[in-house]
């Protein structure tokens, strides 16, 4: 049963045919969304607004970012999520479309396991650049347009790998942890502006990203064993944390880190 909490609402979501990304989409269609999806495969990207299009959603879509399922020297030739230029050209379809953009979705992100010693700084580069100047750009060119609403919501994609060490992911953790601090401080700037921004920090969630770890190690995965719920969590779970911060009913709410863990990090 849905309340149709984001009717009329016109929503920009990145990373959108990801696992999280895709439930998110069909989630914020469902409660009455206007949408605009991107990612960088085109195929999948079309295959996601066919489906939600045929329950009468109203959709546009755009190539923007990259997928954490591509091997690296594939990404490199991929669009980058990083372009100040590919970012103003999708806020320019949203303004042209729709006239006003009252929610930014950033889920678009890469993951690369290593540490501090066997991170390649290639491969540095390219998790900040996607995870963490991604971000930062998405909110810069869509501000304009997130202001003129007066009453617009920003939600960044963080992780628990951006509140709590690891001993791994350096660039991604380095990535993630900024995330959350620039989506405090963006939600001090604009807080008088009409427009909220807060962090979501997924725990172990059933995704491509990690699907292959799961697979392989099954309910013995290390952080779902230190998980008080002893599980991993759903892609909808999270969609629907997403939804809550979207949605007017979180009007009293910015600057927080919406924790969707199962307790991993209770402890």
């Amino acid at each position: 049963m849905t309340g149709r909490r984001l009717e009329g609402k016109v929503a920009l979501i990145t990373g959108a045919t990801g696992g999280i990304g895709a439930a998110t989409v069909e989630l914020f269609a469902q409660e009455g969304a206007r949408l605009v999806i991107t990612d960088v495969a085109r195929e999948p990207l079309q295959k996601l607004a066919r489906r939600i299009e045929a329950d009468g959603a109203e959709v546009a879509t755009a190539l923007l970012d990259v997928s954490s399922a591509r091997e690296w020297e594939e990404v490199t030739a991929l669009l980058d999520v990083s372009s100040a230029r590919e970012w103003e050209e999708v806020t320019a379809l949203v303004r042209d479309r729709f006239g006003v953009l009252d929610v930014l979705v950033n889920l678009a992100g890469i993951l690369d396991w290593p540490g501090i010693e066997d991170t390649r700084e290639e491969v540095w580069d390219r998790v900040i650049d996607v995870n963490q100047k991604g971000t930062w750009l998405g909110m810069r060119a869509a501000m304009p347009l997130l202001r003129a609403s007066g009453n617009a919501s920003v939600i960044n994609t963080s992780s628990v790998l951006g509140l709590v060490g690891s001993g791994g992911a350096a660039a991604y953790q380095a990535s993630k942890g900024a995330v959350r601090l620039l989506s405090k401080t963006a939600a001090v700037e604009y807080a008088r502006q009409g427009v909220r921004v807060n962090s979501i920090h997924p725990g172990v969630v059933t995704t491509p990203m990690i699907q292959d770890l799961l697979d392989e190690q099954g309910d013995q995965q290390p952080d779902i064993q230190r998980t008080p719920m002893r599980r991993a969590g759903r892609a909808d779970e999270v969609a629907r944390a997403i939804l809550f911060l979207a949605s007017d009913d979180s009007s009293f709410v910015t600057g927080s880190e919406l924790v969707v863990d199962g307790g991993l990090t209770a402890h």
